[in-house]
């Protein structure tokens, strides 16, 4: 059974944008991080190294793939102490003015050791961050003897940045299909790997043949009004027994687990903005628009109404050519794309 697959059907990338940048050591560069994307980046040439807060800095051999699943702020460099400039910086002296969303070219360094490095930042959908990203560490660093050889997902990510270089017609929907493609890999690389994960997680529930099989369950049928009962007969264990265990290897309980797939489902057709709201409550499992929108706010923090004109107003603001236009004010979870944070 693919249950990792039925966790990432529905994550979907909404746009891309790339950066190749020709580094020379010695360099360093800092990021203040895109709020709501994944950054992904690989490089050729030499190694280098990167740090997110609060962790050692760690050393990435070329061909190696580092993902910050919510585009957490961090420091890269020829060295782990190198002086790091800032990337509005560098792009202010390289293209100064009004910035598109075209793909970025640029070099940076002291002249000596090359490194190539292919960047991109990945805008997913709502039910991908909410579900799968958020819950994952804030670096991701697969090395390249940890990936299979079949996959070429080192030569994937530099495909995806020159493809996008060239801007042949159909490259901002490629930038994105690949990127999918990338996440896909990247973590079943990532989940591969921890033998014994640490912390508790859905991947430490997928990892376990029963729980998988009630997780894939509440996938396919997240309306049904499923039981802990019912559930467990998923699973062919007692009703006590599959409680403890998903709580003891998810970090909570089935029920709970259900509540947040399913919002995390209203939130992606919220964002989407095609349905009335009657409609979303129904699809989440619920009879009634009000007791949805009660159960929403407590997840969100917000009303359905207001979460759907905030993600409206990203949006808007994703779908900005002209980085010189005036830009919304700036809310949690509503950054306007701004690869002068790349």
């Amino acid at each position: 059974m693919d249950v990792l697959s039925e966790v990432l059907s529905i994550c979907r990338a909404e746009r891309a944008v790339t950066a190749r940048f020709q580094l020379s050591a010695p360099w360093g560069l800092r990021s203040e991080g895109v709020a709501g994307s994944a950054v992904i980046r690989m490089a050729r040439g030499a190694p280098w190294w990167v740090a997110v807060a609060g962790q050692a800095p760690q050393r990435v051999a070329p061909g190696d793939l580092v993902m910050l699943p919510l585009g957490a702020p961090h420091v890269m460099g020829s060295g782990p102490d190198v002086p790091a400039l800032p990337f509005a910086a560098l792009l202010e002296r390289r293209t100064p003015g009004a910035r598109d969303e075209a793909p970025l070219q640029l070099q940076h360094g002291g002249g000596g050791e090359s490194s190539d490095m292919f960047s991109a930042l990945l805008w997913f959908s709502a039910y991908c961050r909410h579900s799968v990203l958020r819950i994952l560490p804030p670096l991701l660093h697969v090395p390249a003897d940890a990936l299979s050889a079949g996959m070429g997902l080192a030569d994937t990510m530099q495909a995806l940045v020159t493809e996008t270089l060239d801007q042949r017609p159909g490259w901002r929907v490629s930038a994105s299909r690949m990127g999918e493609l990338l996440l896909i890999n990247l973590l079943r690389a990532f989940l591969t790997a921890q033998r014994a994960p640490t912390g508790a997680g859905w991947w430490r529930g997928l990892a376990d043949p029963a729980l998988a099989r009630a997780i894939a369950a509440m996938h396919r049928e997240p309306a049904r009004a499923w039981t802990v009962a019912a559930l467990a007969a998923e699973a062919a264990m007692s009703r006590s027994r599959f409680s403890d265990r998903f709580r003891g290897l998810v970090g909570t309980t089935p029920m709970a687990y259900l509540a947040a797939h399913r919002m995390a489902l209203a939130a992606e057709q919220l964002e989407a903005g095609l349905l009335p709201l009657a409609k979303v409550a129904q699809d989440a499992g619920y009879e009634s628009d009000k007791v949805f929108a009660r159960a929403f706010r407590r997840w969100a923090g917000v009303s359905p109404t207001l979460y759907a004109r905030r993600e409206g107003a990203r949006r808007t603001a994703m779908g900005r050519v002209d980085a010189a236009a005036p830009a919304p004010q700036n809310t949690p979870g509503n950054d306007p794309p701004s690869s002068s944070r790349f």
